[in-house]
């Protein structure tokens, strides 16, 4: 239940907590515009549009703290977002995902479920997989893109 406490900021300014999403499976992942795996935008968008009628909801946060791979502003985000890849899910603002600095979600997921070698965040578009009870399920690298958690998202559905 602990991740319902969290709550984190729209590009709009609104804050939002992660209660909204209570009942649903999530697919957390921090994002990166000018990343080599910004196209997994494409996977992530295509499992949203397969699945959200079915109860899945992907948050994305962009994160600048990977060689300076993110816009400056969060509308320059969501525009590239939008325009480049058609994303519709649920994006939120730029936000650091390790370090000292680091948003209480993030520090929350990767206690939860540490990585191969740590539990910090160490790139772009690692994905924290979340049940409707709001357990974290499993943590996925980078490089595993979005259609291979696919057989993972629907048995939590």
């Amino acid at each position: 239940m602990e991740l319902y406490t969290y709550s984190a900021v729209k590009p709009n300014g609104e804050t939002v907590s992660l209660e909204n999403y209570k009942g649903k499976v999530l697919l957390i992942v921090n994002t990166a515009s000018k990343c080599g795996f910004t196209p997994q935008f494409d996977g992530l968008q295509q499992l949203y549009e397969k699945y959200h009628k079915d109860g899945l909801e992907i948050l994305g946060f962009p994160s600048d703290q990977f060689m300076n791979q993110e816009f400056d502003n969060n509308e320059e985000i969501m525009q590239f977002c939008k325009v480049n890849y058609g994303v519709t899910f649920p994006m939120f603002s730029k936000t650091d995902v390790k370090g000292e600095d680091a948003h209480p979600l993030f520090k929350f997921l990767t206690k939860e479920k540490k990585g191969i070698i740590g539990s910090e965040v160490k790139w772009n578009f690692t994905k924290f997989l979340i049940d409707r009870d709001g357990q974290v399920i499993d943590r996925y690298a980078p490089q595993t893109k979005p259609e291979k958690i696919e057989n993972d998202i629907k048995r939590l559905l």
